[in-house]
């Protein structure tokens, strides 16, 4: 039976419709740069920026953010938000929440340049995720204790098929899509929570 596109896992760059991004080749190597995996997670967690706060908070300059900025848009991750604009100020925002992609697609790509990227961005999302935790781990006192009692950080070791290693994420990624929307932004003594999912197989002996 051919796979299909409902059939395969959603490898996530960052988060989900206009909310996700179902990533190409062109994008996927656009995306393939530290500077821009930092932008583009930037925009799409704190929301529209220019060039230049965007460096401030980035420790880039703006030269380097503007330049990157416009190859995003050129892949049709970013865009102009000229309605927030001052003057020769010069808006940008995420065009989608998220990416989605089938890494293994482009694993076996006929383009050495688009295996290369698609081995440098898994590789930047791990690492992205690594620091993310880091982070709460370091900072986590400066919450309050209903904070600090509610979150998690477990593993599991199973014993499964191929087929049931997709159907478990598949059951994972709706419980989440579950929750989404559920909390107002303005609610009060709401944050929000980051979540990693990490599933693959090891070695017996």
């Amino acid at each position: 039976m051919a796979e299909n596109e409902d059939d395969r896992r959603p490898h996530r760059h960052a988060g989900a419709d206009r909310r996700v991004h179902q990533v190409d080749a062109r994008a996927l190597r656009a995306i393939a740069h530290p500077l821009r995996i930092r932008l583009l997670n930037a925009l799409r967690e704190f929301g529209p920026a220019t060039a230049s706060r965007l460096g401030e908070r980035l420790g880039e300059s703006s030269g380097a953010t503007s330049y990157h900025l416009r190859r995003l848009a050129e892949s049709g991750l970013v865009e102009d938000a000229p309605e927030l604009g001052k003057g020769r100020e010069r808006w940008w925002r995420a065009m989608h929440e998220g990416s989605t992609f089938e890494s293994a697609d482009f694993r076996t790509h006929a383009d050495p340049e688009v295996r290369g990227a698609i081995d440098f961005v898994l590789h930047e999302t791990a690492t992205t995720h690594a620091q993310e935790l880091n982070t709460w781990l370091g900072t986590m006192d400066d919450w309050p204790q209903e904070w600090q009692r509610s979150w998690d950080m477990s593993d599991f070791k199973l014993r499964l098929t191929p087929a049931l290693a997709l159907e478990l994420a598949q059951k994972v990624h709706a419980l989440m899509e579950s929750y989404r929307d559920r909390v107002p932004e303005d609610t009060e003594g709401s944050a929000v929570v980051r979540t990693h999912l990490h599933a693959f197989p090891r070695p017996s002996t």
